[in-house]
């Protein structure tokens, strides 16, 4: 008869600080506290689940009490007190799972216990898991004990949510942050258990299940029991994304080779694909935003170690992130962030995805900074002078219009680099090359008939404002003319006429340029300035909106010596007119006009 099968996160379960995973950090400070006999009343052991609180707890509480302890501060396995407690029959060691006992009562029969001495070994330790379960109530009374326990009680808490314990408990605890577990970490201990239990495995393939683990080597070993039974002793990597249903790098890497030629067809072939074999459509956005950081992090040498990968995987990103230029990658994560963002209330998700791949396929096509290096695909990202009209109407985020002006100032200037936005701002229309009006005087304010109208035009307004607000678009960046910086500053001036203070600021004092796109302004008294600063938002938007350069930024300067003519209310210019053209107010009084 074969002997019974134990899953594989209790059969390689650390039994010493030793074979601990990940946390090398945290049991030397505990072997070197056990070694120095410099021991807490109180430990809180806090992090991600799977990550060996528990486990650390144990075996903290067993070495403490070894008669012998190894010269590495590890238990020595031969003591009566090692040997009770491997089997499970020590009276030192009390253990309370706080998610299922978490009442007054529970804590009360704890406090007892507290009571009774250690008959074998120095301490007697209790270990309260998932501590943070504990209801208000049982962690008042729990407080005077855990303040002063006798010299012999140790208690080890255990959570994996810190922030719901009460700071009482925190500030009478020692507390220890277990981190993530690696994915090369979880790796090597995946390698040494298939070379234990005699069964084979691809690299790639214990990658795959520790990435599926988020740091936790529990759930990497269950994960692992699970694809091993599926592969009958001998893990691929096919075998492993099929059993774990994980999206595979390549379905990205393919379309990688879609993005590079601009081919819209087979990128939305790809996400259907995708689909039919029964992706979230949002998950796989996520993953391909992930991807594109991937790359950008393998494209600089200093942040290749930042990708939590084997290094084969990890030298294919490397390779992949020689293709495209560095900005390129920037604008593809703000899509996909945008994507991410809108897409729980799109009526139709499946088309805002296909949307944003539709995008990233057109980037290439249009203006891109050299990511350096003699690349086929970093040419493409230029406009080169000599384009046809019928090119240059092929790109995809500029009028007619704009793509000649854009083509005539390339021969001239270097490309642009694109700038990340987090947000995509509204697009606005291209500012027109013929000269303004000239500056209108200051308005006074609008009388209305009744105050509903005044209501419904500022809601309107409003309205306006936040749809323009939700439209995607992306600046180019193109060099600002200082005449068509003092048109653009006009027509905000004429588009906000009721913002008076703003109004009158800003037509006396247009902003000058210090360095690059940053300007100046300065203002006549704090109020006027912090009015400006309130507007200011909305200024830079229009700015950058109108002059398509996302890099514009305004400094409001305070200057007393601005004399400032004075700013008169709606009442005050009521009766100004009233006092030169009397008649005016039979006109209000027939009207029944009112001020607000």
């Amino acid at each position: 008869m074969s002997e019974n099968y134990i899953v594989s996160a209790r059969k390689y379960r650390p039994a010493s600080f030793a074979t601990v995973v990940g946390q090398q950090s945290l049991t030397h400070t505990l072997k070197t506290a056990i070694g120095s006999n410099k021991l807490a009343h109180a430990y809180l052991f806090c992090g991600p689940r799977g990550v060996g609180k528990t486990t650390c707890a144990r075996i903290f509480a067993k070495a403490i009490n070894c008669e012998h302890l190894t010269a590495d501060g590890e238990p020595c396995n031969e003591c009566e007190s090692c040997k009770a407690f491997n089997e499970q029959r020590s009276y030192n060691i009390i253990e309370l799972d706080a998610a299922s006992n978490n009442s007054v009562d529970d804590i009360r029969t704890i406090v007892d216990q507290v009571r009774i001495p250690p008959q074998v070994g120095k301490y007697r330790v209790f270990i309260i898991d998932e501590v943070h379960m504990l209801t208000t109530a049982a962690f008042n009374a729990f407080l005077k004990t855990l303040e002063e326990p006798p010299e012999y009680a140790i208690f080890i808490l255990a959570t994996t949510e810190k922030q719901k314990i009460i700071p009482t408990i925190l500030s009478r605890c020692q507390i220890y942050d277990f981190a993530r577990i690696k994915v090369p970490d979880i790796v090597e201990q995946l390698k040494y258990i298939c070379t234990d239990r005699g069964v084979t495995a691809e690299t790639a393939a214990l990658n795959v299940i520790a990435q599926k683990a988020d740091g936790a080597m529990r759930d990497a070993l269950s994960i692992f029991d699970q694809v091993a039974a599926s592969c009958e002793g001998n893990i691929t990597y096919q075998g492993a994304i099929e059993n774990l249903n994980v999206l595979d790098h390549d379905y990205y890497f393919r379309l990688d080779k879609a993005f590079l030629k601009s081919d819209i067809p087979e990128a939305l072939l790809i996400y259907k694909d995708i689909r039919e074999h029964g992706f979230d459509s949002q998950f796989f956005i996520n993953g391909l935003a992930q991807h594109f950081r991937d790359l950008m992090v393998a494209s600089n040498p200093q942040t290749v170690v930042l990708l939590e990968m084997n290094d084969e995987l990890a030298q294919k990103f490397v390779l992949q992130a020689q293709k495209f230029a560095p900005a390129y990658f920037y604008r593809v994560m703000d899509l996909c962030n945008y994507c991410d963002l809108n897409y729980r209330n799109a009526s139709n998700k499946q088309f805002l995805v296909e949307l944003t791949l539709i995008k990233i396929c057109q980037l290439l096509t249009g203006p891109m900074p050299p990511a350096g290096g003699d690349q086929p695909s970093v040419k493409k990202m230029q406009t080169s002078p000599a384009q046809t009209p019928q090119q240059t109407t092929q790109a995809p985020r500029t009028a007619a219009p704009q793509a000649a002006a854009s083509a005539q100032h390339t021969a001239s200037a270097p490309a642009q680099h694109y700038m990340p936005q987090g947000h995509p701002l509204p697009a606005p229309p291209v500012p027109s090359n013929k000269p303004s009006a000239a500056t209108p005087s200051k308005m006074p304010p609008r009388i209305y008939i009744n105050n509903t109208q005044r209501a419904a035009e500022e809601a309107a307004k409003q309205e306006a404002t936040k749809k323009e607000a939700s439209a995607p678009t992306f600046y180019d960046n193109k060099p600002i003319d200082p005449e068509q910086f003092a048109q653009a500053w006009n027509a905000y001036t004429q588009a906000h006429p009721h913002d008076i203070i703003v109004v009158n600021a800003m037509h006396r004092a247009v902003p000058m340029l210090v360095s690059g796109t940053h300007y100046k302004m300065k203002s006549a008294n704090e109020g006027e300035a912090g009015m400006i600063n309130n507007s200011l938002t909305d200024i830079l938007t229009y700015l950058r909106n109108t002059l398509q350069n996302g890099t514009i930024t305004l400094e409001i300067e305070l200057d007393k010596t601005i004399k400032t003519p004075k700013i008169m209310t709606e009442r005050e210019i009521v009766n100004d007119i009233l006092s030169r053209r009397p008649e005016f107010g039979d006109f209000i009084k027939d009207f029944q006009l009112t001020l607000k």
